[in-house]
């Protein structure tokens, strides 16, 4: 059976801690989209974690770890991030990399920090890990499939093809210095070696699991908003971010995905630009947010960067649960909000002076302001309860509210950041 978790809104909620504890009952956990550019923050028995790349289930020994084709494969940092773990004591991961899966190349890198500078003020809020100008040159046909690698011949052929392009952009649009092909050559030489133990035949693997009746855990990054065909374009990522594109980013057909956990947070958070209707505007209130938030604060698990902050969105998670399709709702770090007197739930946007509970497009998200119903807090820590009725009255109002307002069940509360920190409904 195939599970997805997902994120419902920009990024951020505590997929990982999710995916974590989900991939105790799986066999099979799958990176299906994006790249190194976020990660997932795990906290468990070897200590927290962020995770870019590697499936979230790396910390069970009984869990094949596949990094499917439709992940922006960046070789070095997955190889990093393996060696993270084992110099901390995690022993060694079962891992599969697809052989149709693309590389991540250092010019892609290079192209993304020098149209980010070039941009300036107009930026992206990119991470700079190459992920757009991987996903322009996957689908302008010139990416490096991984089985390419261990064909010199194919290789030289495509940098040459390739060459006098990239070159016309570095030198004269951008004003460094060519590449070669020799270098280029060495390099996809190094990947080769790095990868090789990894890499198979993911899509066989796992038509014979299902066939099986092997449990599998689809794994997504980000969130809707910054999906490219229905997020807040063009502030969005460059891969799909749905759990629809589950079953092609693995190679699976999309009748066998059954249930689809949307991971959405008691609050809201965002790292990048874009709009971002319901943020704190008050910037000491914004602070204190984010100092209280997660397990450290709320920063990029990726970047370091401080993350934008903002009271629930109850318009944007309802759009973003139905376009995942979720089955339920997993609400992550609700204990964070138990400082709070009060607390604003957005519950509608006002758009040139209507009112409307329906999630907009961009050039109308530019004009939406929040319409915000403020409700009671619990003012108590809830870390450590284990069970839903246990919860304070209005803590537990504040997730029925939310629960009606985005129209589909919440299953999961997490109330801490360890494994152990949830209430199953």
């Amino acid at each position: 059976m195939v599970h997805a978790v997902v994120g419902a809104n920009w990024g951020d909620e505590g997929k990982g801690k999710i995916t974590d504890m989900l991939a105790e009952q799986a066999d099979i956990v799958i990176r299906f989209q994006g790249g190194a550019n976020a990660g997932h923050t795990i906290v468990n028995e070897y200590g927290k974690f962020a995770l870019h790349t590697l499936p979230s289930g790396v910390f069970h020994q009984n869990i094949m770890n596949i990094i499917g084709n439709g992940v922006a494969l960046d070789i070095p940092k997955v190889i990093d991030e393996i060696k993270s773990l084992t110099d901390r004591n995690v022993p060694a991961p079962k891992l599969m990399v697809s052989n149709r899966a693309q590389v991540v190349m250092p010019y892609h890198k290079d192209f993304d920090a020098f149209e980010e500078e070039r941009l300036g003020k107009a930026s992206f809020g990119s991470t700079k890990s190459g992920i757009a100008p991987f996903y322009s040159d996957k689908f302008a046909k010139i990416g490096f499939e991984v089985c390419e690698l261990f064909d010199d011949d194919l290789l030289k052929s495509k940098i040459e093809k390739i060459l006098p392009e990239k070159n016309c952009i570095l030198t004269e649009f951008y004003h460094h210095d060519p590449l070669t092909v020799d270098g280029l050559m060495n390099t996809l030489h190094e990947y080769r070696d790095m990868i090789a133990p990894y890499v198979g035949d993911v899509s066989t693997y796992l038509y014979d699991a299902i066939k099986e009746g092997k449990e599998i855990l689809l794994e997504g990054q980000l969130g809707t908003m910054k999906d490219p065909d229905h997020g807040i374009y063009p502030m969005v990522t460059s891969s799909s971010t749905l759990a629809g594109y589950g079953a092609v980013g693995a190679g699976i057909p999309p009748y066998e995905i059954k249930d689809i956990v949307a991971v959405s947070k008691a609050y809201s958070s965002s790292v990048g630009a874009g709009d971002f209707v319901s943020e704190i505007l008050d910037e000491a209130k914004a602070d204190e947010l984010r100092r209280r938030g997660g397990d450290g604060g709320e920063y990029g698990a990726t970047t370091g960067r401080p993350r934008r902050m903002g009271w629930y969105d109850c318009v944007a998670s309802r759009y973003g649960v139905r376009l995942q399709g979720a089955t339920e709702v997993a609400f992550t770090v609700l204990d964070v909000l138990g400082y709070l007197d009060e607390i604003p739930v957005c519950v509608a946007y006002e758009i040139d002076g209507k009112e409307t509970k329906d999630f907009p497009v961009t050039p109308l998200l530019n004009k939406a302001k929040p319409v915000y119903k403020t409700l009671p807090g619990w003012k108590t820590d809830i870390r450590g309860i284990k069970k839903y009725e246990d919860l304070p009255e209005n803590c537990r109002n504040y997730i029925e509210f939310i629960e009606k307002e985005i129209g589909c069940p919440i299953k999961y509360v997490s109330n801490g950041p360890s494994r152990d920190d949830i209430i199953v409904r």
